[in-house]
């Protein structure tokens, strides 16, 4: 009896400009309540390819993750452009913006039904870290939404108040808004994430 291809385990793999379709049907199924045009997943692939990846299992595209650098305190407007991603550390092929990258930020994971229960997220935050410690960041930030802060919890993230001292944005409550009640800014130090 042979052994099963690797391709045909549960992986995940750089995202590719024709996956895009796939991955705007999933954000569209998976995420209802938090819509993005098709113009904000093109974008987030064109600037930093590296921190977008899609979950595959069965030869079927079931999830993806997107992720770049960004500010601390500042998560981008729900369906909303970057235009440019900040100056970091060691990256120079990259357009820059006009502040240096101050966070590694997750914007967006989501996986169907059918990719649940295969831990593919602790199996990607290894991954982010070290894109993160590369540009010279310490950490890892996102946006809980869809009752998910205990699950991002249990990953190591832990939410930021908004009376913390880093906190110098003051539309960070407009912005966390637009996402919807229950939102939370939470953020990881990347001596919390480990390898599974």
């Amino acid at each position: 009896m042979s052994e099963p291809h690797l391709a045909d385990h549960p992986h995940w793999r750089a995202m590719q400009v024709a996956d895009l379709p796939q991955v705007y049907s999933i954000a569209a199924q998976v995420h209802p309540a938090y819509p993005e045009q098709p113009q904000v997943f093109a974008e987030r692939l064109r600037l930093y390819p590296k921190g977008c990846w899609v979950w595959q299992q069965a030869g079927q595209l079931v999830g993806y993750l997107i992720s770049h650098p960004w500010h601390k305190m500042q998560p981008p407007a729900l369906d909303s452009l970057l235009h440019a991603l900040p100056r970091m550390a060691t990256v120079t092929s990259i357009k820059a913006g006009t502040e240096n990258a101050s966070t590694y930020y997750l914007h967006d994971i989501a996986l169907l039904p059918q990719a649940r229960g295969q831990q593919a997220t602790p199996r990607i935050l290894p991954t982010l870290a070290q894109l993160a410690h590369a540009h010279g960041l310490d950490n890892i930030s996102l946006v809980a939404v869809n009752q998910s802060l205990s699950f991002w919890q249990a990953q190591g993230f832990k939410p930021v108040p908004m009376c913390d001292p880093e906190n110098t944005s003051q539309d960070l409550a407009a912005k966390l808004q637009s996402y919807g009640p229950e939102t939370h800014y939470l953020q990881c130090a990347l001596s919390q994430i480990t390898t599974i």
